[in-house]
């Protein structure tokens, strides 16, 4: 796999947290990406690849979906990966849509609009 997706994944995540968190991130919510550990490039590349898929295989309907049901898609696909790459993960890192910070919300779903609007 190469890096390529992870680092759209990570340009799009990093454009959503300057955009929606109040206040001054922490350093990593922004770190560039090779200061990335390397399970997390890889969960970024998947995530990626797992809404590029997505929105394949609904031959672009997706674009019917809320900003809402994008973000929570982006939200749960990360999730998986966070239980994929870290065996005991705390609470804060698969919390449900539901719990997760508005910020947060606005990233994914930023995220899922960034992947649909590039060119396929």
């Amino acid at each position: 796999m190469t890096d390529e997706p992870g680092r759209l994944f990570r340009e799009a995540w990093i454009r959503g947290v300057k955009e929606h968190f109040p206040g001054e991130p922490k350093p990593g919510y922004i770190a560039p990406w090779e200061e990335m550990p390397a399970w997390e490039k890889q969960a970024a590349a998947a995530v990626y690849e797992q809404v590029r898929q997505f929105i394949e295989i609904s031959d672009g309907k997706t674009s019917k979906l809320t900003r809402e049901q994008k973000g929570r898609f982006v939200a749960v696909c990360w999730v998986a990966q966070i239980h994929k790459h870290i065996p005991d993960p705390k609470p804060s890192y698969v919390a449900d849509w539901d719990d997760l910070p508005d910020w947060q919300r606005e990233t994914d779903a930023d995220i899922f609009t960034f992947i649909e609007d590039l060119p396929g």
